[in-house]
C-alpha cells in the first residue's frame, strides 16, 4: 500500500481528517515522485547487467552451488538462481515506487524461508544472494539513488535473517 493510501485509510478507520504531518508526509512523496520512477526505470534497464554482476558474485564467495550437486549445479538451475534475482530486483522497484516496504514485506518476505527450505535452498545462501544483488545495484546508481534503494535491499536481508 502507498504511503497516500495508508495515511487516507489511516484518517479513514479514525474518522478524520488527514492532520498536517500527514499531508507534509505526502507532499514529499509527490516531490520524490520523478526521482523514484527514475530508479524504477535505471532498475529495470540495467536488469540483466545487475544479475550478471550479482551471480558472478555470489558464485565466486560460493562456488560450491555451481559445482556437482549443489543448489545452481547446471543451465537449468543456475537459470531459475537468476530468475529469483528479477524478482527480488522488482520487489526493490515496487517498493521505491510505493515509498513503503510493505509490499516487499507481502510479497517477498512472509513465507520465503520456508520457500527456500522446502526447495533446500540455504537461506544464508540467500541472504548473501541478495547482498551481491545489492552491491551490483548500488555500483550504478548515484549515491544519491543509492541512499532511497539501499533500505529496500536492507529490509529483505533482515526479513530472511530472522
Amino acid at each position: 500500500m502507498s504511503l497516500v493510501s495508508q495515511i487516507i485509510a489511516g484518517a479513514d478507520n479514525e474518522l478524520r481528517y488527514p492532520s498536517i504531518g500527514e499531508l507534509q508526509s505526502i507532499q514529499n512523496y509527490l516531490k520524490t515522485g520523478e526521482t523514484r520512477i527514475n530508479i524504477s526505470c535505471i532498475l529495470r534497464d540495467k536488469e540483466k547487467e545487475i544479475i550478471q554482476k550479482a551471480s558472478k558474485t555470489i558464485f565466486q564467495l560460493h562456488p560450491e552451488y555451481i559445482a556437482p550437486g549443489g543448489n545452481a549445479e547446471g543451465a537449468r538451475k543456475r537459470s531459475l538462481c537468476l530468475r529469483d534475482y528479477g524478482w527480488y530486483l522488482r520487489l526493490i522497484t515496487y517498493g521505491i515506487l510505493a515509498s513503503d516496504k510493505e509490499s516487499i514485506e507481502k510479497i517477498g518476505i512472509i513465507g520465503v524461508r520456508e520457500m527456500y527450505n522446502s526447495l533446500e535452498v540455504p537461506v544464508l545462501g540467500m541472504i548473501d544472494a541478495i547482498k551481491c544483488l545489492k552491491q551490483a545495484t548500488l555500483e550504478i546508481l548515484t549515491e544519491d539513488y543509492s541512499k532511497m534503494v539501499s533500505p529496500y535491499f536492507d529490509f529483505i536481508i533482515q526479513g530472511m535473517s530472522q
